[in-house]
């Protein structure tokens, strides 16, 4: 299986910056695209942003020129500029190997951004 955990989150006023970043290992974490999803307390789990093996990358459009996507072998980071309220949420991350598929999902990492 595959292990993966997110840390880095906190509590930041709007405007602010953070850097997620999603520890894995392995052959399955190196070859695969990785994503960054949140929920929202009331909400479903959302997709925020994708990164493939290659370096491609994907961000929905709510967070497009704030966030950006990166990552290394053994890292998958998010860097989070200009912080809203609405981007608060716990952040998770995930190997999607099919469709509608996903490991286990860890504990995340919680994002609070103030007013």
């Amino acid at each position: 299986q595959v292990q993966l955990v997110e840390s880095g989150g906190g509590f930041v006023q709007a405007g602010g910056s953070l850097r997620l970043s999603c520890a894995g290992s392995g052959i399955i974490f190196r070859t695969n695209v990785v994503g960054w999803y949140r929920q929202a307390p009331g909400k479903g789990r959302e997709l925020v942003a994708t990164i493939s093996s290659g370096g491609g990358t994907t961000a929905t459009d709510s967070v497009k020129g704030r966030f950006t996507i990166s990552r290394d072998n053994n890292n998958v980071f998010l860097q989070m500029n200009s912080l809203k309220p609405e981007d608060t949420a716990v952040y998770y991350c995930n190997v999607p190997l099919g469709r509608n598929w996903y490991f286990p999902w860890g504990q995340g990492t919680q994002v609070t951004v103030s007013s």
